[in-house]
């Protein structure tokens, strides 16, 4: 009984990362940037290959998310697999990406810790994926 007590618990909080992960996701296509900062605590630290160094703190993140979600209106990100962790979780991604006449498709993947105060807010995200083809894409 108790171990059916912790699966439940374990599948409710895995489907409940899943949809905030999903809301997340979605609030990167549009160029709305101030969607996508109201995901992120006052204090995130974010990282991904154009800021291998990172940017800490919103007010920075939502400069950098003004300029990436102008470029980038119309891509599509869409949640793959996700794993649960002590803090958050990690996930495996696919993103739709249209370059001129053209669409890309990259996988990658983001390690996201959640705000222990507020577990809607990410605290820590980092992006890992290879630009290799969107690069090449560009200079066409």
């Amino acid at each position: 009984m108790v171990r059916e007590a912790e699966n439940l618990e374990n599948r409710v909080y895995r489907e409940n990362l899943e949809l905030f992960c999903k809301e997340w996701l979605n609030a990167w296509t549009g160029n709305n940037p101030e969607k996508l900062i109201n995901f992120y605590a006052d204090d995130a630290f974010y990282r991904d290959p154009a800021n291998p160094e990172g940017i800490n703190g919103r007010e920075l993140l939502l400069n950098y998310f003004k300029k990436l979600l102008e470029r980038n209106p119309n891509w599509k990100w869409e949640l793959i697999e996700l794993f649960p962790t002590g803090k958050g979780f990690t996930f495996k991604w696919k993103a739709t990406i249209p370059i001129g006449t053209e669409q890309i498709t990259e996988f990658g993947m983001d390690i996201v810790e959640l705000d222990p105060l507020c577990k809607r807010k990410v605290k820590r995200n980092e992006v890992y994926f290879d630009r290799t083809k969107f690069f090449s894409k560009l200079k066409k």
